[in-house]
Protein backbone atom coordinates (compact mmCIF):
# COMPACT_ATOMS: atom_id res chain seq x y z
CA UNK A 1 0.00 0.00 0.00
CA UNK A 2 0.91 3.64 -0.36
CA UNK A 3 0.70 5.00 3.21
CA UNK A 4 0.91 8.51 4.62
CA UNK A 5 2.39 8.50 8.13
CA UNK A 6 1.47 11.49 10.28
CA UNK A 7 4.65 12.32 12.22
CA UNK A 8 4.49 13.92 15.65
CA UNK A 9 8.30 13.92 16.05
CA UNK A 10 11.45 12.29 14.72
CA UNK A 11 11.91 9.71 17.48
CA UNK A 12 8.33 8.45 17.23
CA UNK A 13 8.61 8.13 13.43
CA UNK A 14 11.62 5.82 13.46
CA UNK A 15 9.94 2.52 14.33
CA UNK A 16 6.72 2.99 12.32
CA UNK A 17 8.80 3.78 9.22
CA UNK A 18 10.95 0.71 9.85
CA UNK A 19 7.96 -1.60 10.32
CA UNK A 20 5.78 -0.32 7.49
CA UNK A 21 8.61 -0.11 4.97
CA UNK A 22 9.80 -3.54 6.12
CA UNK A 23 6.37 -4.90 5.21
CA UNK A 24 6.87 -3.59 1.68
CA UNK A 25 4.64 -0.52 1.90
CA UNK A 26 5.52 2.75 0.21
CA UNK A 27 5.55 5.17 3.15
CA UNK A 28 5.72 8.94 3.09
CA UNK A 29 5.65 11.11 6.18
CA UNK A 30 3.58 14.18 6.97
CA UNK A 31 4.68 16.68 9.62
CA UNK A 32 1.79 18.79 10.87
CA UNK A 33 1.81 19.71 14.56
CA UNK A 34 0.21 23.03 15.53
CA UNK A 35 0.14 21.89 19.15
CA UNK A 36 3.90 22.23 19.62
CA UNK A 37 4.86 25.27 21.64
CA UNK A 38 6.95 27.39 21.80
CA UNK A 39 7.90 27.94 18.17
CA UNK A 40 11.57 27.23 18.93
CA UNK A 41 10.54 23.74 20.12
CA UNK A 42 8.49 23.28 16.96
CA UNK A 43 11.57 24.12 14.87
CA UNK A 44 13.78 21.69 16.84
CA UNK A 45 11.30 18.88 16.25
CA UNK A 46 10.93 19.77 12.59
CA UNK A 47 14.74 19.70 12.21
CA UNK A 48 14.82 16.21 13.78
CA UNK A 49 12.23 15.02 11.27
CA UNK A 50 14.23 16.60 8.42
CA UNK A 51 17.31 14.73 9.66
CA UNK A 52 15.41 11.43 9.76
CA UNK A 53 13.89 12.09 6.33
CA UNK A 54 17.36 12.44 4.82
CA UNK A 55 18.28 8.97 6.12
CA UNK A 56 15.24 6.89 5.12
CA UNK A 57 13.44 5.95 1.91
CA UNK A 58 10.33 7.89 1.00
CA UNK A 59 9.63 11.55 1.38
CA UNK A 60 8.30 13.73 4.16
CA UNK A 61 5.77 16.44 3.47
CA UNK A 62 6.10 19.42 5.77
CA UNK A 63 2.96 21.46 6.25
CA UNK A 64 3.68 25.10 5.45
CA UNK A 65 1.23 26.06 8.18
CA UNK A 66 1.91 26.39 11.88
CA UNK A 67 -1.66 26.67 13.16
CA UNK A 68 -0.94 27.16 16.86
CA UNK A 69 -3.67 29.86 17.26
CA UNK A 70 -6.28 27.35 16.07
CA UNK A 71 -5.02 24.74 18.54
CA UNK A 72 -5.16 27.22 21.43
CA UNK A 73 -8.64 28.41 20.44
CA UNK A 74 -9.85 24.82 20.43
CA UNK A 75 -8.20 23.88 23.74
CA UNK A 76 -8.83 27.02 25.80
CA UNK A 77 -11.27 26.39 28.62
CA UNK A 78 -11.44 22.72 27.51
CA UNK A 79 -8.06 21.66 28.82
CA UNK A 80 -9.36 18.27 29.93
CA UNK A 81 -10.25 17.57 26.28
CA UNK A 82 -7.07 18.97 24.80
CA UNK A 83 -5.60 15.65 23.68
CA UNK A 84 -8.77 14.68 21.84
CA UNK A 85 -8.97 18.11 20.22
CA UNK A 86 -5.30 17.98 19.30
CA UNK A 87 -5.53 14.50 17.78
CA UNK A 88 -8.67 15.53 15.88
CA UNK A 89 -7.01 18.61 14.39
CA UNK A 90 -3.83 16.85 13.32
CA UNK A 91 -5.42 13.67 12.01
CA UNK A 92 -8.19 15.47 10.08
CA UNK A 93 -5.51 17.43 8.26
CA UNK A 94 -3.49 14.25 7.69
CA UNK A 95 -6.55 12.49 6.24
CA UNK A 96 -7.11 15.37 3.82
CA UNK A 97 -3.48 15.26 2.69
CA UNK A 98 -3.75 11.47 2.27
CA UNK A 99 -6.88 11.85 0.15
CA UNK A 100 -5.38 14.62 -1.99
CA UNK A 101 -2.17 12.61 -2.45
CA UNK A 102 -4.12 9.49 -3.45
CA UNK A 103 -2.69 7.42 -0.62
CA UNK A 104 -4.32 4.07 0.12
CA UNK A 105 -4.32 4.82 3.83
CA UNK A 106 -2.85 6.99 6.56
CA UNK A 107 -1.71 6.31 10.10
CA UNK A 108 0.09 8.18 12.87
CA UNK A 109 3.19 7.94 15.03
CA UNK A 110 1.01 8.86 18.00
CA UNK A 111 0.26 5.14 18.17
CA UNK A 112 3.79 4.26 19.36
CA UNK A 113 3.84 6.28 22.56
CA UNK A 114 3.03 4.70 25.87
CA UNK A 115 2.37 8.24 27.07
CA UNK A 116 -0.31 9.20 24.54
CA UNK A 117 -3.98 8.40 24.95
CA UNK A 118 -3.89 5.50 22.52
CA UNK A 119 -7.62 4.84 22.14
CA UNK A 120 -8.35 8.54 21.65
CA UNK A 121 -5.75 8.66 18.88
CA UNK A 122 -7.30 5.60 17.27
CA UNK A 123 -10.81 7.09 17.47
CA UNK A 124 -9.57 10.40 16.04
CA UNK A 125 -7.87 8.60 13.15
CA UNK A 126 -10.97 6.56 12.37
CA UNK A 127 -13.22 9.65 12.51
CA UNK A 128 -10.84 11.63 10.29
CA UNK A 129 -10.74 8.76 7.80
CA UNK A 130 -14.53 8.56 7.66
CA UNK A 131 -14.78 12.31 7.13
CA UNK A 132 -12.20 12.39 4.34
CA UNK A 133 -13.11 9.14 2.65
CA UNK A 134 -9.68 7.55 3.08
CA UNK A 135 -8.67 4.47 5.08
CA UNK A 136 -7.10 4.79 8.52
CA UNK A 137 -4.50 2.08 9.05
CA UNK A 138 -4.66 1.29 12.74
CA UNK A 139 -1.49 -0.22 14.09
CA UNK A 140 -0.42 -0.55 17.71
CA UNK A 141 3.24 0.40 17.43
CA UNK A 142 3.79 0.35 21.22
CA UNK A 143 5.56 -3.04 21.20
CA UNK A 144 8.37 -1.21 19.36
CA UNK A 145 8.86 1.35 22.16
CA UNK A 146 12.34 0.09 23.06
CA UNK A 147 13.36 -0.26 19.40
CA UNK A 148 12.28 3.30 18.64
CA UNK A 149 14.70 4.60 21.29
CA UNK A 150 17.51 2.52 19.76
CA UNK A 151 16.73 3.97 16.32
CA UNK A 152 16.55 7.46 17.80
CA UNK A 153 20.07 7.02 19.16
CA UNK A 154 21.29 5.51 15.87
CA UNK A 155 20.05 8.60 13.99
CA UNK A 156 21.16 10.97 16.78
CA UNK A 157 17.73 12.64 16.89
CA UNK A 158 16.62 15.34 19.29
CA UNK A 159 14.51 13.84 22.10
CA UNK A 160 11.92 16.20 23.50
CA UNK A 161 10.88 16.25 27.15
CA UNK A 162 7.13 16.80 26.76
CA UNK A 163 4.33 15.99 24.34
CA UNK A 164 4.37 19.36 22.68
CA UNK A 165 1.60 21.61 23.86
CA UNK A 166 2.02 24.37 26.37
CA UNK A 167 -0.15 22.45 28.83
CA UNK A 168 2.08 19.36 28.70
CA UNK A 169 5.20 21.48 29.15
CA UNK A 170 3.59 23.10 32.18
CA UNK A 171 2.66 19.70 33.62
CA UNK A 172 6.17 18.31 33.39
CA UNK A 173 7.28 20.86 35.99
CA UNK A 174 4.29 20.41 38.28
CA UNK A 175 4.11 18.24 41.35
CA UNK A 176 3.20 14.78 39.94
CA UNK A 177 0.32 14.55 42.41
CA UNK A 178 -1.36 17.55 40.78
CA UNK A 179 -0.55 16.93 37.13
CA UNK A 180 -2.39 14.79 34.60
CA UNK A 181 -0.84 11.37 34.04
CA UNK A 182 1.47 10.61 31.19
CA UNK A 183 1.29 13.38 28.62
CA UNK A 184 4.99 13.58 27.79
Amino acid sequence: MKILLHICCGPCATYPFEVLQGEGHEVDGYFYNPNIHPYSEYLRRREAVEKLAAAIPGKVIFSPRYDFPEFFRRAAFRESLRCRLCYDQRLKQSALVAREGKYDAFTTTLLISKRQEHELAREAGEAAAAGAGVKFLYRDFRPGWKRHWELTADHNLYKQQYCGCLYSEYERFMDPIHSSPGRR
